[in-house]
């Protein structure tokens, strides 16, 4: 049984490392309960690939504190537009993504939210800082460990450990 959520974090523009920690600082304002991170990761674009390479990492928040998975979303769109995030080309360069990977043991589908997130499962630069955190943690619909998801999954890009210097 899942008890936490799992956000991934993203950005390729400006300063990289410092969105994603404005993004995290940005979650504890708004209430939500980050009890640990991954590594940062840089990774090469996915889908439009003629744009910057990523960092990425993920954020574990505490499911007893949280609030409706919808009002969860809600809280990271608003830190998404608070650090000027504009969704004029899709799947483009942003300064900062926030996506809701898995909501405890939720699984719902509608025009605002889908978790699990429907492609956590395809995306080498999600499942590496997910496998950092929660190796043993099984997907919520395909009932596969992240590891295993991992392990198996038909991503060539690069994911690679990302230090600062």
């Amino acid at each position: 049984m899942i008890q936490h959520a799992y956000v991934g974090l993203g950005s390729n523009l400006g300063d990289r490392a410092g969105y994603l920690l404005l993004a995290v600082r940005g979650m504890f304002e708004a209430g939500l309960e980050v009890i640990r991170l991954s590594g940062i990761y840089e990774t090469q674009p996915v889908g439009n690939i003629n744009q910057p390479p990523f960092l990425n990492m993920v954020a574990e928040l505490r499911g007893t504190t949280l609030p409706t998975s919808e009002q969860t979303m809600a809280r990271l769109l608003r830190i998404e537009y608070a650090l000027g995030r504009t969704r004029e080309v899709t799947m483009g360069p942003r300064t900062i993504d926030l996506d809701l990977l898995i909501f405890r043991d939720e699984l719902r589908s509608t025009t605002f939210l889908t978790v699990p997130h429907p492609r956590l499962h395809l995306r080498r630069f999600v499942l590496v800082p997910l496998n950092e955190l929660v190796p043993n943690l099984e997907h919520p619909t395909l009932k596969i460990p992240i590891a295993d998801l991992l392990k198996n999954v038909d991503d060539p890009s690069t994911v690679r450990r990302w230090s600062a210097g």
